[in-house]
C-alpha cells in the first residue's frame, strides 16, 4: 500500500511555528508582500534575509510533534511518501525519509545566479555578503509568492500513485499546490485531518465519495488514523 501524506501549516503550527493565514496575512507583524516576494528581495534584501533568519531560528528551536512522529513510524509497515507545503524540516527530524518540499526548505539557501546551486545554511543566519560557490549573493531556498512551484509535477506524480491520500493541516486554499489533492486516482481512499476538515474543497468535490473527515488537530487525528492504517496492514 502506498500512503501519501499532503501536509500544510497546521501540522507545524502545533510545534509552535506561526502561519501567516492565522495571523491576518502577517508573519511576526511583517506583511507578506514585504518579506515573501521576489520584489521584496530586490527592494530590501537585508530585511528579507533578517526575516528568514528569524524564522530559521524558530524552526531550529522547534521539535516534531505527535503527528510528524506518527507519519514517520508508518514507514515500518507501508510505502509512505510526504508532500509538504511546509519549509521546515520537522518531518525529516521525526524520521520520514521520503519528503518533497513544494515551497522550498528554510534550512537551505540558493544562488541568485543559478537556482540549481543549493547549499545548507549553517546556523540560523543568512546575511548580505554570504555568497554561493559561483560568487553571487545567496537567498533563502524558498518559493516566494509569485514564483513558480518547480516540484509541482513531481508532487502530482506521487499523489497519482496513492492508494491512500491523507491531507493534514491545510485548508487547500493555496494554489496551485491545493490542486494536488485532486490528482489522487479514483480508487484512492482520502482522509482529511483538520479541525475544519469538512470545510475543505474535498468536501465539495463531486467526484469523491471515499473521503473520511477527522475534525481534529494534527497531533490528535494523525496518530489515530495511523493506528487504523497499521491495523489494516498487519
Amino acid at each position: 500500500m502506498r500512503i501519501v501524506f499532503f501536509t500544510g501549516a497546521g501540522i507545524s503550527a502545533e510545534s509552535g511555528l506561526a502561519t501567516f493565514r492565522d495571523s491576518g496575512g502577517l508573519w511576526e507583524q511583517y506583511r507578506v508582500e514585504d518579506v515573501a516576494t521576489p520584489e521584496a528581495f530586490a527592494r530590501d534584501p537585508a530585511l528579507v534575509l533578517r526575516f528568514y533568519s528569524m524564522r530559521r531560528a524558530q524552526v531550529l528551536a522547534a521539535a516534531p510533534n505527535a503527528a510528524h512522529k506518527a507519519i514517520a513510524a508508518l514507514e515500518a509497515v507501508a510505502d509512505v511518501q510526504v508532500v509538504t507545503q511546509n519549509v521546515d524540516d520537522l518531518h525529516e527530524r521525526a524520521g520520514s525519509t521520503r519528503v518533497l518540499h513544494l515551497h522550498g526548505e528554510i534550512l537551505k539557501a540558493r544562488s541568485t545566479a543559478d537556482p540549481a546551486v543549493v547549499v545548507p545554511v549553517q546556523g540560523p543566519e543568512l546575511n548580505l555578503g554570504d555568497r554561493c560557490p559561483l560568487g553571487s549573493q545567496l537567498r533563502p531556498h524558498i518559493v516566494w509568492f509569485g514564483e513558480e512551484v518547480p516540484l509541482l509535477e513531481e508532487a502530482a506524480a506521487r499523489v497519482a500513485l496513492a492508494d491512500v491520500l491523507v491531507v493534514v493541516g491545510t485548508s487547500l486554499q493555496v494554489w496551485p499546490a491545493a490542486a494536488l489533492a485532486l490528482a489522487a486516482p479514483a480508487h484512492a481512499r482520502i482522509h482529511v485531518v483538520d479541525p475544519k476538515a469538512e470545510e475543505t474543497p474535498m468536501a465539495r468535490h463531486p467526484g469523491r465519495t471515499a473521503v473520511r473527515y477527522w475534525n481534529e488537530k494534527a497531533s490528535m487525528g494523525v496518530p489515530m488514523l495511523a493506528d487504523l492504517l497499521r491495523k489494516e496492514l498487519v
